[in-house]
């Protein structure tokens, strides 16, 4: 008998009930979608993520864990997130109703997580360091089907026949980090940061390791605090300052990483379903803008990534455009 699992609604509830008793700062309403970039619109479909921001009062549990973390101070811990999410994720040919064997999985993926992040600045550079945890399910109880059906019906887009070959329900915890060291200049009238990161991720959907090299050129950048980042990075540090006048800055970033486990390439853990041969090696590049007004944010961001399977044609390209706003 196969595992039918549901994801239950007092995994949303919990997280609903958090943020209400947090001290709310910050909500963000991320959208990533290829045909923000790149106009297809297959492989990584779409994906929608509600962050809730804050800064956390001296007795919030989050500063006693962060003392018990190796490396990780109570006191250090600037802002922490709660979040919310759903992603899609088809073969290119979606009105293929036949099982596509080349081409990656029907997946719909559903996920609630928490968030914590560290700045710390220094004479001329600061260190940025944040850690996630993500519970959620992968499998038809995420409803990928029913919501992809749905919106290309409203839209009149072309119809996804080939759900009936999605990955099967399979619960997953992943915990990730990443370490960021931006050195700091200026350039005229501008402000520069630039430098190094290394991060990892490890559970039952993503395993990997990462190292990357980013840079933000822009005015006042201490408005803000990261690079927006497209799945499977975590969304990164949407929390700002609000204040009058404009904030803005440019960015790129180029990340490397080695995949040891991507459920959603390599198939279920438990079950026998759709999978491809995963490419180890996955290198990004990411453009982007982010635009700081009174109690407003807007990024976008765009990435390109390499083949991440054998036989994939081409590489892909997505997008990300996040709204935050102060409440």
């Amino acid at each position: 008998m196969k595992y039918r699992s549901q994801l239950r609604p007092g995994l949303l509830v919990m997280l609903l009930v958090a943020c209400a008793a947090a001290e709310a700062d910050t909500l963000s309403i991320k959208a990533e979608n290829d045909i923000i970039s790149s106009g297809s619109d297959g492989h990584y479909s779409n994906g929608l993520e509600v962050i809730w921001g804050f800064e956390p009062e001296q007795d919030h549990w989050s500063r006693s864990l962060a003392d018990l973390l190796p490396g990780w101070s109570g006191s250090a811990v600037d802002n922490v997130a709660y979040r919310f999410g759903h992603q899609i994720y088809t073969p290119e040919e979606i009105e293929n109703n036949g099982l596509i064997e080349d081409d990656r999985p029907y997946a719909g993926l559903m996920f609630a997580g928490v968030s914590m992040f560290s700045d710390t600045p220094h004479e001329g550079w600061r260190s940025a360091e944040e850690l996630h945890l993500d519970v959620g399910i992968v499998g038809p109880a995420a409803g990928g089907k029913r919501l992809q059906r749905a919106v290309h019906k409203a839209t009149g887009s072309d119809e996804p026949n080939g759900w009936e070959h999605q990955l099967e329900n399979e619960p997953f915890v992943n915990l990730a980090y990443q370490h960021r060291w931006w050195l700091q200049k200026r350039m005229g009238g501008l402000e520069l940061e630039y430098g190094p990161s290394l991060g990892f991720s490890l559970g039952n959907l993503y395993t990997y390791a990462s190292t990357g090299l980013g840079a933000r050129l822009g005015q006042n950048l201490q408005r803000s605090f990261s690079i927006p980042s497209v799945t499977p990075g975590q969304s990164g540090n949407q929390f700002f300052h609000a204040g009058s006048g404009f904030g803005w800055y440019g960015f790129a970033n180029l990340e490397g990483r080695y995949m040891a486990q991507n459920m959603l390439l390599d198939g279920n853990t438990f079950e026998d379903s759709h999978s491809v041969d995963r490419r180890e090696w996955v290198g990004d590049a990411t453009l982007g803008g982010v635009l700081t007004w009174s109690r407003w944010q807007l990024a976008f961001a765009s990435v390109w990534r390499t083949r991440e399977f054998e036989g994939q044609q081409e590489h892909d390209q997505f997008g990300s455009i996040t709204l935050s706003t102060w409440l």
